[in-house]
């Protein structure tokens, strides 16, 4: 059964054996060879599937157009595949152009606890770096389940964002982990490439704070492209820093909760199945997670209740978890968060804007409901002003507990009529969740990716990149180039350096 690692800060004196610390007792996990239950190998088809839906969405984006446009400066051979390119390039800015693609409409999975991830976001440096060196598809399928434990694990028991650490410092590792799992390496080698690969992706939250920019997407993209960086180095006998989490110069002494801090990190023993993939869950809604079950609640309310329109409605307060509150509520005090003329990436990170929408359409699109037309309807911007957030110390509980069937990430809605009266709801969960009103299931997800495929690829396309994905366990190493997605893409961005 799962185990708890103690994690805390050492003196030097201390001399920590190395097996004793994070970095390797990750590192041992992902040097094992398992086999993947079927219900773990059924959900990391869902997951390439949802992946290569969010991406083919955003082939036309700027973020992804200029990632993609970079990696094609870097062609390669045998290489990796790009989504929306016919060549084939470097594993690394294959990784970074796809890793771009996947993220850029915050649309694909999520798993939230101490700390926030996408954990889907281990799948394109993976799968990179198996199409290049020639990997099977049992061998990818290892790779992801690895990932996907690794990072869990981490973001179960360490919180990066109450220290302003972008969540994906815990992205680097569990990369890292993966292509060794992936590329079967020893476990003193994938130790090293944890280590390089967390010491060069911390960075701060700004990226997610005030006027969020594009480099949002670019984030978990580079993330994954330093580890397959440091993989590379550590196979030709380069070394970390060590130890990385618990030295008294590491991240833990100088960037998270300081020389008296204390974890307990929850990691497989070895032989045991990873699982921790069967704890995520995807998105319904381009938004947020966060803001998922809100925006549910919001079409619900839509449809139930006509009158709720902008002058019948005097204020409208979601009570809600300390996170909502302070990431994507009003309590962040962020004026952009109100503001009509905000970026896309901001207003996917107002809970005030997305409940006001939803509420007046009873739908969300992933493009029409951020359209800036959209954002500054008189009547949105009207109600969106009266749209605030409170946290609620019973939601903030329910959004920290580890029992998955009171893990709560919605809040109460207390909407004050013009006339007086009140109607409030509450919502646990989005449907979409596990334990939602509709939970997603391999039909979900084929039907969300035709759906965002539907005007973006041949008819021909779609059907052949899911006949891939459905096969993945059985792909031939020359069979892993079809996962991805191929169209007429032209890139029109500004010229840079490559």
């Amino acid at each position: 059964m799962v185990k708890d690692h103690a994690l805390r800060v050492y003196r030097s004196d201390e001399n920590l054996a190395r097996e004793d610390q994070l970095a390797h007792k990750i590192a041992a996990i992902a040097a094992e060879q398992l086999e993947p239950t079927d219900a773990v190998t059924d959900m990391v088809i869902n997951r390439v599937i949802d992946n290569a839906a969010v991406a083919t969405a955003s082939l036309t984006r700027a973020p992804v157009v200029a990632a993609r446009a970079q990696a094609e400066r870097h062609p390669y051979s045998p290489g990796a595949t790009v989504f929306g390119s016919d060549l084939r390039v470097s594993p690394e800015w294959a990784a970074w152009a796809n890793g771009v693609a996947v993220r850029e409409l915050d649309y694909h999975d999520t798993f939230l606890a101490a700390d926030y991830s996408h954990p889907g976001d281990n799948i394109p440096p993976i799968l990179a770096v198996a199409q290049h060196t020639g990997r099977t598809g049992a061998d990818l399928l290892r790779g992801i389940v690895t990932g996907y434990e690794i990072q869990i694990d981490l973001v179960k028991a360490i919180c990066l964002h109450k220290h302003k650490i972008d969540h994906v410092a815990h992205l680097g590792p569990s990369a890292a982990a993966g292509i060794g799992t992936l590329l079967g390496l020893d476990t003193e080698t994938i130790f090293q490439a944890v280590g390089q690969a967390l010491h060069t992706t911390t960075a701060t939250r700004q990226s997610r704070k005030g006027e969020i920019s594009t480099w949002k997407a670019h984030a978990p993209a580079f993330a994954g492209k330093m580890a397959v960086e440091a993989v590379d180095r550590a196979m030709r006998g380069q070394t970390s820093p060590t130890p990385i989490y618990e030295g008294e110069d590491g991240v833990i002494a100088w960037m998270l909760d300081g020389p008296d801090a204390h974890y307990e990190v929850p990691l497989p023993e070895l032989g045991e199945a990873r699982t921790a993939i069967l704890d995520s869950y995807t998105k319904e809604h381009s938004a947020e997670y966060q803001a998922q079950a809100w925006i549910d609640l919001a079409r619900k309310l839509g449809r139930e209740h006509p009158e709720l329109v902008e002058e019948n409605i005097n204020r409208i307060v979601l009570h809600t978890s300390h996170h909502t509150h302070y990431v994507i509520g009003s309590g962040a005090n962020d004026p952009q968060k109100y503001d009509p003329n905000a970026s896309r990436e901001t207003l996917d990170h107002s809970i005030p804007y997305i409940f006001t929408v939803a509420l007046q359409d009873q739908e969300w699109h992933h493009v029409n409901s951020y359209a800036p037309e959209r954002a500054n309807r008189p009547d949105t911007v009207a109600l969106w002003k009266r749209v605030t957030t409170q946290e609620d110390a019973e939601w903030t509980r329910r959004y920290h507990s580890i029992d998955p069937a009171e893990k709560a990430f919605g809040g109460r809605v207390e909407i004050e009529l013009t006339d007086g009266s009140r109607i409030v709801e509450e919502i646990a969960v989005a449907d979409a969740h596990p334990l939602g009103a509709r939970p997603f299931a391999r039909e979900q997800y084929v039907t969300k990716f035709r759906t965002l495929a539907d005007g973006v690829l041949a008819s021909d396309e779609i059907e052949r990149f899911l006949a891939a994905a459905e096969r993945l366990p059985e792909l031939s190493a020359s069979e892993l180039g079809e996962l991805t997605v191929r169209g007429n893409f032209p890139a029109t961005t500004a010229k840079g350096i490559f």
